[in-house]
């Protein structure tokens, strides 16, 4: 079940469990085992949160209300897109709940005050979306895990991307937060041209006109920028509307052009290249079955966040399944987590030495489909890659 830290309980039998399995004293059945999901359900970053928490639930609920065989009860809470916010609801799910398993943070900043507490704890942290570079390094640990990516590998495939396209001359932008400055580092790495200009904005900012102006003033081959959630939609639509999409296009990373981001844009973007490790128009069973269920039960298309929570999901209750659904003794839940174990919706995955993911990434090119505009694959961009900074791990 999924229980609201605001009060609001929906029940089994709205997730499909079945009313029968309410009515058993949670005795007989053995008390569930406890998750917690701190992510952003309001602001700019709402729709993220949401997808995060959906997928997640979808979940368990194709697995008859299970995890890997085991029962489960989902609390989920909004950190409001405030560190401290999320801080917060951590302790509460560690001290009052004795929650040891947690999930769901979308920004590196907000799960840079809350995961040193689950972990110092001896609880442990599956992400499905913040990864930043120090905890796939030095600062690694055995109780932290990666579904979704380490931060710099989706901006290095842009930027392997944007080489490919023959684009020598780009002005590359982000937040001025620790995915921000990866995002940049990351596209660097890997490009091999000219950067024309390199600016950090505001988490908080509207107004992107002086940037706009930047980019006029530096006439680049084209731009890679990295705004996540609805900071994205702001930006493409200054962007579209101050005449620069037409004359210096955009290269971007999964995180600046979703499925919502497409929607709220629409045909302005069309001919916009991205690199992603997963789309929903990928061809195998596991990732058919997830969009379908998806947009049966939430009458949407799933956005790459979802698809990252449902993996999660997934990888969870693979571990579950090899711990008896326990989460008590870390050492074996990271012996029975390391394999990956379940039937990833991206095709390939693997974790890495310091338990981020190793996957293919793929160019993906905005174009118009039945008259809409729609993300279609094209080509694979990189094969089997993880990040540069599993070398500094030593768990």
């Amino acid at each position: 079940m999924i229980l609201n830290r605001r009060g609001l309980l929906a029940s089994g039998a709205a997730l499909g469990l079945g009313a029968s399995s309410l009515a058993r004293p949670a005795l007989a059945q053995g008390a569930p085992l406890k998750i917690g999901m701190i992510t952003t359900l309001s602001g700019a970053g709402g729709y993220i949160g949401q997808d995060i928490r959906d997928a997640f639930m979808l979940a368990i609920e194709m697995e008859g209300g299970k995890l890997g065989g085991a029962n489960v009860q989902v609390l989920v809470e909004d950190d409001g897109f405030r560190p401290g916010q999320g801080k917060q609801v951590a302790e509460k799910f560690i001290k009052n709940e004795r929650i040891k398993l947690l999930t769901g943070i979308i920004f590196s900043n907000i799960l840079g005050a809350v995961v040193g507490d689950v972990l110092d704890a001896g609880g442990i942290y599956v992400s499905p979306n913040a990864s930043p570079s120090n905890l796939a390094g030095k600062e690694c640990h055995k109780n932290f895990w990666s579904i979704a990516w380490q931060n710099d590998s989706l901006h290095e495939s842009a930027g392997q991307l944007a080489t490919n396209l023959g684009q020598k001359k780009m002005f590359i932008l982000a937040p001025n937060y620790q995915a921000g400055r990866d995002a940049l580092t990351g596209f660097k790495r890997l490009y091999k041209g000219q950067i024309a200009g390199e600016v950090y904005t505001r988490l908080d900012q509207t107004d992107y006109a002086a940037e706009m102006a930047q980019i006029r003033a530096a006439a680049p081959d084209g731009v890679y920028q990295f705004h996540p959630g609805g900071l994205g939609i702001t930006f493409l639509r200054q962007y579209v509307q101050a005449g620069l999409l037409s004359n210096v296009p955009m290269t971007l990373a999964a995180p600046s052009m979703d499925a919502t981001t497409l929607a709220a844009v629409g045909d302005a973007a069309v001919g916009i290249n991205l690199t992603s490790h997963w789309n929903s128009d990928f061809d195998n069973a596991a990732s058919k079955r997830f969009v379908a269920a998806f947009q049966q039960k939430y009458n949407r298309m799933p956005t790459y966040y979802a698809q990252q929570s449902f993996d999660a999901a997934l990888a969870i209750g693979a571990a579950l399944k090899g711990t008896g659904g326990k989460v008590d003794d870390a050492e074996a839940f990271y012996r029975a987590m390391k394999p990956a174990g379940f039937e990833s919706t991206r095709g390939k995955f693997s974790f890495g030495s310091n338990n981020h993911p190793i996957q293919d990434w793929y160019a993906l090119k905005v174009e118009s489909v039945s008259g809409k505009p729609a993300l279609v694959t094209k080509d694979k961009v990189l094969t089997n890659h993880g990040d540069v900074y599993a070398a500094q791990c030593t768990f």
